[in-house]
């Protein structure tokens, strides 16, 4: 498509603006110059990250004076509440990055954010990896948002050193592998595992994950509740196993906790993304040669590895009285020295969802990614493959339900009640069921 764009970006301009900063300085705007300010809200906010995006707002700022844009950080955790709350008020952000597909998809079918094909076209739909964009395909043909990097959340993080020491020749790929050599290594102060099993979201997740990873599935393709399934018994018997395995203060672990858990050297193994990687290298360095990295065990080799992919999104809520502008930020956050310095505050952590990106010399240029090429490889293949709740296989409709159901925290108590609280797995399970079946019949 190379016709004008509402918000003033031709996919040409946007093309030139990939290879070379300050391409879109020239792209002519339908807005009278003006005193604009966006608000741009993540919860992805490291010191390295806050200083790509500081750098990003500047350049944007300096070709467009009289436009102001301000950061915002959100939670993790929190930015569920946080966003309701600005919708129920209408005091919104005018661009919002790094929240999960399935929280976006939700956002949309509630009418609560805008159409962002606009802006994947200025971007340029051949810059993309193929398919990069289908996990934010909405019902009615367009697309809700587009990514602002892949992730690989639940990948194996090990330590060589520890299994040299504990005569373990190999990586572990199933579930009673895992568990062996969690236990050998287990010792001298150091857990096996930093797994979470508290009451949010990292819980649900990664549990969702060893569903799969047990052959399972939460919903089927069509979206019928699948929970209830040999599968799901056999994930919580092997979490449960796990507990033991991994610190006391698991029991209320989310993602900095289990992330801190590796990087510290309390824990034998981990389960997060790359920013393992940036966390050794500026944290614990003595590490730095020890780690790599490997898709988490599954029951058997005969299952499928099943990697956990937030795709971590941009997207504008219709709210914003500034979109036009919103998009024009939007699509600029992805010109090539911004985006390449944002994805390298954190290298391998957030990966490039664009082709043209990840084959930069300037993106490759970088000590992180050297050093770790081959683990950064399998992130990336890893990540691309990847899934989540809202998009649980190629085969399954998307669900527009499942930022709710993480919200409710409807898996993380199915697995309190069985891990933490000894109830049976089947009426946990049951409990489970009902409480997701209540939410997609809302």
């Amino acid at each position: 498509m190379t016709g004008q764009k509402p918000f003033g970006l031709t996919r040409r301009h946007a093309l030139a603006g990939l290879a070379a900063t300050s391409a879109l300085a020239a792209v002519p705007f339908r807005a009278a110059a003006q005193t604009v300010t966006l608000r741009w809200w993540s919860p992805q906010a490291a010191p390295a990250q806050l200083e790509a995006y500081l750098a990003q707002i500047a350049a944007f700022e300096a070709l467009h004076p009289g436009v102001k844009v301000t950061f915002e950080k959100t939670s993790d955790e929190g930015y569920a509440p946080q966003l309701a709350a600005a919708f129920a008020s209408g005091d919104v952000p005018d661009v919002v990055t790094h929240l999960p597909s399935f929280a976006v998809q939700t956002y949309y079918a509630n009418g609560l954010i805008e159409p962002f094909d606009e802006v994947i076209e200025a971007i340029g739909v051949d810059n993309y990896y193929p398919g990069a964009n289908e996990v934010f395909r909405t019902p009615d043909g367009r697309h809700c948002a587009t990514g602002i990097g892949n992730s690989a959340a639940n990948m194996l993080w090990v330590r060589r050193d520890l299994m040299r020491d504990a005569g373990i020749d190999k990586i572990p790929e199933t579930w009673d592998e895992l568990r062996s050599a969690c236990r050998k290594m287990q010792k001298g102060g150091i857990f096996g595992a930093p797994l979470p099993y508290g009451r949010n979201g990292m819980t649900s997740l990664i549990f969702i994950g060893v569903i799969h990873q047990a052959g399972g599935q939460v919903f089927t393709p069509d979206l019928e509740i699948a929970l209830d399934s040999d599968a799901t018994r056999n994930a919580l018997e092997f979490y449960k196993s796990m507990r033991e395995l991994c610190p006391p203060g698991a029991t209320n672990y989310s993602w900095g906790e289990s992330l801190t858990a590796f990087v510290s050297g309390a824990t034998a193994t981990g389960i997060y993304t790359g920013r393992v990687l940036i966390n050794v290298a500026t944290q614990n360095p003595a590490l730095a040669d020890e780690i790599t990295c490997a898709t988490y065990p599954r029951l058997s080799t005969d299952v499928a590895p099943w990697t956990f992919n937030d795709f971590a999104s941009v997207f504008i809520p219709a709210q914003s009285r500034n979109k036009d502008w919103a998009k024009r930020f939007a699509a600029f956050i992805f010109d090539a020295p911004g985006y390449i310095r944002q994805l390298h505050a954190a290298p391998g952590h957030v990966l490039p969802v664009l082709r043209t990106i990840g084959e930069n010399p300037a993106y490759l240029d970088n000590p992180i990614i050297q050093k770790y090429k081959p683990e950064v490889e399998l992130m990336s293949a890893s990540a691309a493959g990847g899934f989540n709740l809202g998009y649980e296989s190629a085969a399954h409709r998307s669900n527009a339900k499942a930022g709710e159901i993480i919200a409710a925290h409807a898996i993380a108590d199915m697995v309190q009640r069985v891990v933490l609280n000894n109830e049976s797995a089947d009426a946990a399970i049951a409990e489970a069921v009902r409480a997701i079946d209540a939410i997609m019949k809302a």
